[in-house]
């Protein structure tokens, strides 16, 4: 695969060098921006766009809970909050729901600034 734009090289090459907590970072990241794409998107009452990004979202949310280390006991909770978030983006799109999508957006977004600090706290030690 030949990759000729320099912007998609330089984001391929931010991916094949990044850690795992990076990549988890990368992913909060594109879910934020899905979601807020997903949002302009059912306020132009494009359904069949928002549908589309509103599974990306549900698509990483699932890879969250796939690879949860199920060998800690906070597993759990992050867990089942995964599952509401997932719920959330779900009936936000079965009922175009702005308020549904806003909500799992900002939990989305709480975690994402928990793993940013998580992150912060770990290269300190």
């Amino acid at each position: 695969m030949s990759i000729n734009n320099p912007y998609d090289k330089y984001r391929l090459n931010a991916i094949n060098t990044a850690t795992p907590e990076e990549l988890t970072l990368m992913l909060y990241n594109g879910a934020l921006k899905f979601c807020n794409q997903a949002m302009v998107a059912f306020e132009q009452d494009d359904y069949i766009k928002a549908n589309k990004l509103i599974q990306r979202v549900e698509d990483i949310i699932r890879e969250f809970q796939i690879t949860l280390n199920r060998k800690y006991q906070i597993s759990e909770q992050f867990d089942m909050m995964y599952d509401y978030i997932y719920r959330c983006l779900v009936n936000a799109n079965i009922k175009k729901s702005v308020e549904l999508l806003e909500e799992a957006t900002g939990l989305i977004r709480t975690m994402r600034d928990t793993w940013k600090e998580a992150m912060k706290l770990a290269k300190q030690d």
